[in-house]
């Protein structure tokens, strides 16, 4: 019990800038299961996220609750998947060969292409949580749910390529190293089990909210097909690039589900 503590406390502090309320020993192993926990970090941000949203909305507008939501969830993950993102995308774009591309993604600089794929994704973040925020209809306890599911989701998504693909580094110099091992039937079961509980709920107000699962599907097969074929796997940028159009993905697609309900 006392180790699970401590994984989940691991988790807690390489996935998002929360500090520990106790202090232990590091230890390798205790990242690769937290792994596990992914998804529920973002019940934790998704929380995070709604409570700005609802704060912002009772002293100003929409307009301004969506930026509070957006500058909190990145403060509470330190941008830790946008900064994926922007790598990724500058590696991808500026690099033609395998080594080119993961030296890139080293380089801690943000280039055209990731600065591009920045912009882009926060105006349709933007435009998504507003749109969101109107269709739930001042339904506070479905627009909580709809914040935790779609960060919840997203992280499902992306952690399922390490359980699906190899780690493209050699080296040992990369902050997801621990977590790039293997993971045992447990840890993957949890994960979803963490991952698909928000969406269960959703889904018990209407089925429609399965049909999340289409571009999620669509998004981790051509994700892994693509890093597969230009580096042989995936690295931590590749996770959080997908972790972050994931939660894109999820955000344009409620108006889509929105369709069915009403």
């Amino acid at each position: 019990m006392k180790k699970e503590i401590k994984v989940l406390l691991s988790a807690l502090m390489f996935y998002t800038r929360i500090p520990s309320p106790v202090s232990f020993e590091y230890d390798p192993d205790y990242i690769n299961q937290a792994s596990k926990y992914f998804p529920l970090m973002g019940w934790i941000v998704g929380v995070i996220c709604f409570g700005f949203f609802w704060l912002g909305m009772q002293f100003w507008d929409v307009h301004l609750a969506t930026i509070l939501s957006m500058v909190a969830g990145v403060l509470a993950t330190g941008a830790f998947h946008e900064d994926g993102l922007a790598d990724a995308f500058d590696g991808f774009g500026g690099g033609w060969s395998r080594a080119q591309i993961l030296e890139i993604m080293k380089d801690s600089r943000v280039g055209t292409y990731g600065a591009a794929a920045l912009i882009f994704l926060f105006l349709l973040k933007f435009w998504g949580l507003e749109g969101m925020a109107a269709l739930t209809q001042n339904n506070t306890v479905l627009l909580a749910l709809l914040f935790i599911n779609f960060h919840s989701l997203a992280r499902l998504t992306a952690i399922t390529i390490v359980f699906t693909e190899d780690y493209a580094r050699e080296d040992a110099t990369s902050k997801v190293k621990p977590i790039a091992k293997k993971a045992d039937v447990s840890i993957i079961l949890v994960a979803f089990l963490l991952g698909l509980l928000p969406l269960a709920l959703l889904s018990l107000q209407h089925p429609a909210f399965l049909l999340l699962f289409l571009p999620l599907i669509l998004l981790h097969l051509l994700a892994r097909r693509y890093f597969r074929r230009k580096l042989g796997g995936y690295t931590g940028d590749c996770l959080g690039a997908v972790e972050q159009l994931a939660e894109l993905l999820i955000l344009l697609s409620y108006p889509l589900i929105w369709k069915f309900i009403s």
